[in-house]
């Protein structure tokens, strides 16, 4: 599934970066003595990142159909909530991403061991737990679940790769036009997550009226069909939604996908007054 893969490129690039300008920046200072402590909640991250998919995985079996469609539901709108917010996070903070952490490691230094714990942690877990939530989210409204783990997996080895050859000096890429394509992808598919998100609240009988479907365009593209299949797997194609479906996903596709062009296009502007952007405008020196 190309959308998990790309969930898990991005997440897993973002997360590369961070953890390889940490890294760069305690060689410059010579303090890889603290290394094993920033590794240490880096671990600690990733544990709890896997067990988060596993909880989501296995945890509602046991629950009632209603109970089920409750959690799945609200999960599914939790998801988009947070990968709304990690686009609009990583494109409003990208220029000044290398600034900010090394400003929180100077300080993590000065203090307690912990600190620099916490920042392995924080620096990995975020992503890490939005990449369990989203992947779960876009696997349970109708995608295989092993074919979208297994393009997630893929797109975070491929992300690794990526940010140590970015680290190493050895590939430059555009990162704010690959974080704005890419964020334009996932607010599409995040409009498909919240459609189906209030499918399953309407089921479960917690969002009343709006049940009728708005139309069916079953006879232009079956949901059987290979074309159904694609678009149900990449944005979550639903051929018959209901009003409140239709509402939900026009709705947020129009204002995000607004807001987050307008946010791009002054960011652009607000660059060009201070001058060219390097080509990878996040990446740790090597």
């Amino acid at each position: 599934m190309l959308a998990n893969f790309l969930i898990g490129l991005r997440e897993g690039l973002e997360a590369g970066l961070v953890v390889g300008i940490l890294v760069a920046y305690l060689g410059k200072l010579s303090r890889r003595d603290v290394l094993p402590r920033l590794w240490l909640g880096i671990g600690i991250a990733v544990g709890i990142s896997l067990a988060t998919g596993a909880i989501l995985t296995w945890g509602p079996y046991g629950l009632s159909f209603q109970a089920q469609e409750i959690l799945g539901g609200s999960l599914s709108i939790l998801a988009v909530a947070l990968v709304t917010w990690m686009i609009f996070w990583m494109a409003g903070n990208a220029r000044d991403l290398r600034h900010d952490l090394h400003s929180r490691l100077d300080a993590a230094i000065t203090g307690t061991g912990m600190g620099i714990v916490i920042i392995g942690f924080v620096s990995v877990g975020r992503e890490g737990i939005e990449t369990a939530l989203f992947i779960w989210a876009s696997v349970n409204s109708g995608g295989d679940a092993v074919v979208g783990t297994l393009s997630a997996l893929v797109g975070i080895l491929v992300a690794i790769a990526l940010a140590w050859l970015i680290s190493r000096g050895l590939l430059r890429i555009n990162l704010s036009r690959f974080f704005t394509w890419t964020g334009l992808f996932l607010i599409l598919v995040a409009a498909g997550v919240l459609s189906y998100g209030i499918g399953d609240l309407q089921e479960a009988a917690v969002i009343p009226g709006w049940g009728q479907s708005a139309f069916s365009l079953a006879w232009l593209v079956s949901p059987t069909s290979w074309l159904g299949s694609l678009l149900g797997g990449l944005v979550n194609f639903t051929p018959e939604p209901t009003w409140a479906q239709f509402a939900g996903w026009l709705g947020y596709l129009v204002v995000v996908t607004t807001l987050f062009v307008r946010q791009v296009r002054d960011d652009s502007r607000a660059a060009t007054s201070d001058g060219p952007a390097p080509a990878h405008p996040v990446a740790p020196q090597p």
